[in-house]
Order: C-alpha cells, then sequence, then structure tokens
C-alpha cells in the first residue's frame, strides 16, 4: 500500500510540474483564462471625438493621456551620431529651490514641474494656517483672504501665481501683496509692500525646499500649466539656428548674460540697444568633461574655437518673446554648423 502512495505522489508531483511549465500559456495565453491585454492598445479602433451638446462648457473635456508637442525644430547638422544631452534644466548642479531677482521683481524658482509644485503651495498655506478665497488651477492661481499680519497697520491678501519655468520640467512661483486700502476689487500690478512679498517667498521657498521628497501632483494644474518650458532651438527657412526664448526683453537680456558666463564665454562688450553682446570663447575647465564641447574635438584635443570671437544678437520678435543668434566675428576657421548649433545648445541649456 505504502509503494502505491509513494507512486500516487510521484504522478501527481510531475503532472504539476509539467503544468507549471506550460501554466503560463494555459492560464495567460491568447486562448488561456486570462488572456493577455498587452495588444489591445494596437488593436483598438480609432473613435472619433466626443462631441458636447450645443450651448453646454466643453472646457472638461480633454485628453486623459495628451500627446506632448515636440520642442526643437532643429536636425542636428553633420554626420548622426548619438549627441550627450544638454542640461535639462538651468543651472544644473545648483540648488533645487531658489529665489531669483531683476530689479524690483522677485519669484522662486523650483526645479520641478508646475503639477508638483502646486500641491506644495496648497499645503504650504493650509499648514501656515492662511485660508484660501479663490482656486484656479487651470490658471495656476491662489488668492488669500485678508491677514492681519503682526505689526501691520492694516490687513493683507496675496496672489501665488504658478508659471512653467524656461528650461523644462521646471516652475516659477510669484506672489503678490496687496494692502487693504484703496481699491480692494482689482489686484496692483506690483507689491504694496516688498518686504511682506519677500518675506512670504522666502518662506515659501524653504517649505518646498523641505518638502520636495514627499510631494504629491496635481494633475489638473500639470495639463493646465505645461511643463515644456518657454526656451528652443529653432531653425529659419533658410537654415540659420536659433534660440526662441519666451521672457520679456528686459529679463530675457539679464538671463542672457548670465547664460553666456556659464557656457564658458567671456563677455567683451554690449550694446544694450541694438541687443548685442559681444564674447569671446574660452572653453570649458579642464575638469570639466561630457556635454555639447566634445563635439569640437577627439576629446583629448584642445577645443578649436577657443579665443575665437562671436557677436550674440538678441531680437524681440513679440511680446515676452525673443530670438537669438550666435555669429562669428571675423574669420575662424573649419567653423560648421554643428559647431554653432554645439554652442547654442549650451547658452540654451543654461538660460532661466
Amino acid at each position: 500500500m505504502t509503494s502505491i502512495i509513494q507512486y500516487l505522489v510521484r504522478i501527481t508531483l510531475l503532472s504539476l510540474l509539467c503544468g507549471a511549465v506550460s501554466g503560463c500559456s494555459y492560464l495567460f495565453g491568447n486562448d488561456g483564462l486570462f488572456p493577455s491585454k498587452a495588444d489591445d492598445y494596437k488593436n483598438s479602433p480609432e473613435l472619433p471625438v466626443m462631441k458636447v451638446p450645443q450651448g453646454k462648457d466643453a472646457g472638461r473635456m480633454q485628453e486623459a493621456f495628451p500627446i506632448p508637442n515636440i520642442e526643437e525644430d532643429v536636425v542636428l547638422a553633420g554626420e548622426f551620431e548619438v549627441p550627450r544631452p544638454t542640461p535639462l534644466v538651468a543651472g544644473a548642479g545648483e540648488d533645487f529651490v531658489r529665489i531669483q531677482r531683476l530689479a524690483d521683481d522677485s519669484w522662486v524658482l523650483v526645479e520641478e514641474a508646475p503639477g508638483q509644485l502646486w500641491p506644495q503651495v496648497r499645503s504650504f498655506l493650509s499648514a501656515a494656517g492662511i485660508q484660501i478665497v479663490r482656486v484656479d488651477a487651470r490658471s495656476g492661481i491662489l488668492e488669500s483672504g485678508w491677514l492681519q499680519l503682526e505689526g501691520k497697520p492694516m490687513a493683507s491678501r496675496f496672489r501665488y501665481r504658478i508659471e512653467r519655468g524656461v528650461q523644462r520640467g521646471t516652475s516659477e512661483l510669484h506672489v503678490l501683496q496687496m494692502n487693504q486700502a484703496g481699491d480692494i476689487n482689482s489686484w496692483p500690478d506690483s507689491s504694496d509692500d516688498l518686504e511682506q512679498e519677500s518675506e512670504m517667498l522666502q518662506s515659501l521657498a524653504q517649505y518646498i525646499a523641505n518638502s520636495t521628497d514627499s510631494a504629491p501632483v496635481s494633475m489638473i494644474a500639470d495639463q493646465a500649466i505645461s511643463a515644456t518650458g518657454r526656451i528652443t532651438l529653432q531653425e529659419t527657412t533658410e537654415g540659420k539656428t536659433y534660440i526662441s526664448l519666451g521672457l520679456s526683453s528686459e529679463r530675457a537680456w539679464a538671463s542672457l548674460a548670465r547664460a553666456l558666463e556659464r557656457s564658458h564665454f567671456e563677455i567683451t562688450d554690449r550694446d544694450r540697444s541694438a541687443g548685442l553682446y559681444f564674447v569671446t570663447f574660452r572653453g570649458p575647465n579642464a575638469e570639466e568633461e561630457g556635454g555639447w564641447f566634445d563635439w569640437f574635438g577627439d576629446g583629448d584635443d584642445d577645443n578649436p574655437l577657443i579665443g575665437s570671437n562671436f557677436k550674440v544678437e538678441m531680437t524681440e520678435k513679440a511680446d515676452d518673446v525673443v530670438n537669438i543668434t550666435l555669429d562669428p566675428v571675423g574669420d575662424i576657421p573649419d567653423y560648421e554648423k554643428r559647431q554653432e548649433q554645439a554652442l547654442l545648445s549650451a547658452i540654451k541649456g543654461n538660460i532661466n
């Protein structure tokens, strides 16, 4: 009897083993109990766009997974090879959150998408006990009620505005402060109390820097406020490469100066009225490796453009849009379109 039982156990185990080997196709194959869904997307028919009845609001109808626009229109010159990437965000390697200033304007630059920044700002306001009276996630705007701050003669309110940053995947946070005096039905063009604005910006920047690891994402804000950035590399019909930058001319001029210095150019002269910078390319430091500058040689040779002079021209094309071009000054031996694109790409990656 024992030997028969042992024989049956062996047969059963062998059957289970065989079933385990072929179990995937039996359970999950195309004809199994749980057919694969991997090809459902490819085989699904394309349906017409849903139509909203006349007179009804179609604002909430949008793609759940929109296809992003192509940011660049430039096809890199020369024989194709996989290039080293440019910096994804401006000032790569610097602080994740930092306060930027230009004249009397200040804002917080955060190296994360607007959809990530939005819930962090809401969390800060909730933790600080600041009442929110208006929320518009699609426009990236939050407005507070009136607050009586300690030591201030009158109440204040604040408007928080989140915009996409210059570089893709970055955001800008702007704060506008208003005193409870005069016309309280409309917001001023600039803060009534710059000190209060500055204190609020600093508090927000510190809170965001401390909470980036656990930040949720707002899908509404992420879809409404594009995270693609406001800077692209474009090409004219004549084949001239240029940078298209979505900033006001004053801010673009200041940002371009910093970007040139970070991209290893020395500014030798400038003409603001004509939108011109005259620069000399000094090349990366010896300890710096990688990046677009490897295009100029085999890596072990000196950069052939070091010491070359260039003219960088900024031209206003529309409201808050400028174009930036780079042209050699004098004769530069063996200067090619490929090198021009590499230099412009380096400058592009350092504008914020």
